[in-house]
């Protein structure tokens, strides 16, 4: 697959109106042709308006985590191609018909309506490592019940059709502490490392 061809891809994405809940049009990030893939939850109220994803709050702390890896914002989205597990702004959470705290997790329908745009986009780029980000994202690809089983750790899985290095993060939303105390801080270090050291991350921050 060609650059073009993924762009195409992108144009179709943004035509998509499948989900009738959803509060925004799709957010999507760089065409880039990487071999390594970002796969996030969903785009909160911010990223909805600013059109790219990770561009509030949590943005703001996944930056800084590859930041200790060298690597600023500029030149992850510019080599790392980013996606989400849907594309699309799900709301607020609603509680007595009105709506509160923090985003509405995507409901099943939703998020089966998107993995069609997902898997075009790893069967187009054929990445070498997928880094899904969060608790749902994650379990997309592997089960998971606590993150300290799997933050630190590389897994070698097929996901739709295709095999690739999984190396999951936890999620930088500011609701949850858990990377900020260990074990997730010391986890979260291993699985940036881990990260780091991949062919695929070395090649493409040469």
């Amino acid at each position: 697959m060609t650059q073009l061809a993924l762009k195409r891809l992108q144009a179709n994405i943004q035509q998509c109106h499948l989900c009738e809940k959803m509060q925004s049009r799709p957010v999507l990030g760089h065409p880039v042709m990487s071999k390594i893939l970002l796969v996030g939850q969903a785009p909160g109220i911010k990223e909805k308006d600013i059109h790219k994803p990770f561009a509030w709050t949590a943005g703001k702390t996944l930056f800084k985590w590859f930041a200790t890896l060298g690597i600023n914002e500029e030149q992850f989205r510019n080599k790392v191609y980013m996606t989400a597990v849907c594309r699309c702004f799900p709301g607020k959470k609603i509680v007595n018909n009105k709506p509160q705290g923090g985003d509405r997790v995507p409901d099943k329908t939703e998020i089966k309506n998107c993995s069609q745009w997902l898997a075009k986009e790893v069967g187009c780029l054929k990445p070498q490592v997928i880094i899904p980000v969060g608790k749902l994202a994650i379990s997309q690809i592997m089960p998971v019940k606590k993150l300290d089983q799997i933050i630190g750790q590389s897994f070698r899985l097929e996901f739709y059709q295709h095999r690739a290095d999984i190396i999951p993060l936890p999620h930088p939303s500011g609701a949850s502490t858990w990377h900020q105390r260990d074990p997730g801080k010391a986890l979260l270090s291993e699985a940036l490392n881990l990260i780091k050291q991949h062919t695929a991350w070395r090649d493409t921050f040469k």
